[in-house]
């Protein structure tokens, strides 16, 4: 398309010399026309005639034009301007009602076989050869697949793309798997997607690094959402007795395959491992940048707190807990029965003091207190990851018990559980403690009772958001490994 200015031809004197010889012309001709017709007898009425024609067909033609002017035109007519049209005009309107005409039976054929659809995310690895990718995009097009994101990471030889696609639900993941491979597509993965899955790359990264950096506790959640089916293994410096653990990483990590290892800021190390698909360089860069963060930002913990008043009167605050609480928690061990250690810890009472630093470490969960308005912490509620389920521990002192203290926290606990994405929590305790079984009772979920070697463990399923996902890879899938390890009390401990 061209503007007016730049389409208004050049004015020239010529054209002006044409048209006042032409204007002069017609005048000498209009009056000899007139003398001639003018001294006949009936000469008047015949120019007062030819003036009453042309202003009706001045009018005519005025009219015309006015009630067609905004008339769509005819396909001959269309053709024809296309044909005089500079650029090939006339081909990009042909080209435009085809995509038009097939785009109106696609619609069509849609709206008549209501097709469903479902959400795939795909992995696959093609050579790094120009037009090796538009072969798959080609497939994928053939069978009606939506490509809504893609990633691409490369490798020392080939590249692995990532999409998120949107298909037709008869497809199924094995036809999927074939059609990419006669594409040039190996050591393809394929598994279910859902909506979350829609945000794009960069702004799910950034909100886990937000998440991060507001509180220590979330980096091991970060990067399981980061890398997708993972299981993470928090592995401290020294033990819960006090030994070195023998465990580093170098400083700029260790990448072999499908294992990562990452040295922990607050020491030790990260283990991240996932059997059934090996990981990229890219996502071991995005994986240490995310620990690297953690890193700078150092030791933070959230210091919201709510006020609650108990049904006599009291108020206590329940807060966030971590190391700084250390001193407080031992405290509240010595102010507790040996009954109430030995329902908690499920061992040797004498020995509870040493798991407190274990318990309050962000890298294995997340701890909440109660505190009194004196200052003194009266209560504590542990939640450990531990892979999809996550346990649950509860503390209250003797003197605070059965004020619903310990019902609160619960509650509390499995919130945060649930917006952590686990799948369940569970609690070991003992048949004899009939206000932890009242409290699980009270969550109002599905509960599963098992008991081994006279401990009772009760798990409540949360309500999941995300579907299961069906997997499929060139090679036997291998099942979800468990996540950090828990203190001494979950059931790895027993």
């Amino acid at each position: 398309m061209t503007s007016a200015k730049s389409a208004r031809r050049p004015h020239h004197w010529r054209r002006d010399l044409i048209e006042l010889a032409a204007l002069f012309t017609a005048v000498a001709v209009a009056d000899a026309i007139a003398n001639l017709i003018g001294h006949q007898p009936d000469g008047p009425y015949l120019l007062m005639a030819s003036a009453a024609v042309l202003v009706a067909t001045a009018a005519f033609h005025t009219w015309w034009a006015r009630r067609h002017s905004h008339a769509p035109p005819s396909a001959g007519r269309e053709a024809d301007v296309g044909e005089a049209g500079p650029g090939g005009t006339r081909a990009r309107r042909a080209t435009a009602g085809e995509g038009a005409r097939h785009a109106s039976e696609g619609s069509g054929a849609e709206s008549a076989g209501a097709t469903e659809t479902v959400l795939w995310r795909v992995r696959t690895t093609v050579c790094d050869a120009p037009g090796s990718l538009a072969a798959l995009c080609l497939v994928l097009a053939r069978l009606r697949i939506d490509i809504l994101t893609l990633q691409t990471h490369p490798l020392a030889r080939g590249t692995v793309d990532e999409f998120l696609l949107r298909a037709p639900a008869g497809l199924q993941a094995q036809e999927l798997s074939g059609e990419i491979a006669a594409a040039g597509g190996s050591s393809t993965w394929i598994e279910r997607a859902d909506a979350h899955d829609l945000v794009d790359p960069p702004t799910r990264v950034l909100s886990l690094a937000t998440r991060t950096a507001l509180d220590a506790a979330e980096l091991p959640l970060a990067l399981r959402q980061l890398l997708g089916r993972c299981a993470i293994h928090s592995l401290p410096a020294v033990s819960v007795t006090g030994r070195p653990v023998g465990e580093s990483a170098p400083v700029e990590g260790v990448l072999e395959e499908t294992l990562m290892r990452l040295r922990d800021p607050s020491g030790g190390v990260i283990t991240v491992e996932r059997p059934h698909l090996p990981f990229t360089p890219t996502e071991f860069a995005r994986a240490r940048a995310l620990v690297e963060l953690d890193a700078r930002l150092g030791p933070r913990v959230p210091r919201g707190k709510d006020v609650l008043t108990l049904p006599e009167g009291n108020e206590i605050t329940v807060r966030r807990a971590d190391h700084a609480d250390l001193t407080a928690a031992k405290a509240l061990h010595d102010r507790c029965s040996q009954r109430t250690l030995g329902l908690r810890y499920h061992g040797p009472v004498g020995d509870a003091d040493r798991y407190l630093r274990h318990l309050l470490s962000p890298r294995f969960g997340r701890t909440l207190a109660v505190q009194t308005a004196s200052g003194k912490v009266v209560a504590l509620g542990h939640l450990l990851w531990d892979g999809d389920e996550t346990e649950v521990a509860l503390l209250v002192e003797d003197d605070w018990q059965r004020r619903g203290i310990g019902s609160e926290l619960l509650r509390r606990l499995v919130a945060l559980a649930g917006e952590a994405g686990c799948d369940s929590v569970y609690a070991v305790t003992q048949s004899r403690n009939t206000g932890m079984v009242a409290a699980m009772r009270a969550l109002k979920l599905p509960l599963d009772y098992q008991i081994e070697e006279g401990t009772l463990v009760i798990t409540a399923r949360l309500p999941r958001e995300r579907a299961t996902g069906e997997r499929l890879r060139s090679g036997p899938a291998t099942p979800e490994q468990s996540a950090p390890p828990t203190a001494p009390t979950g059931r790895a401990g027993r």
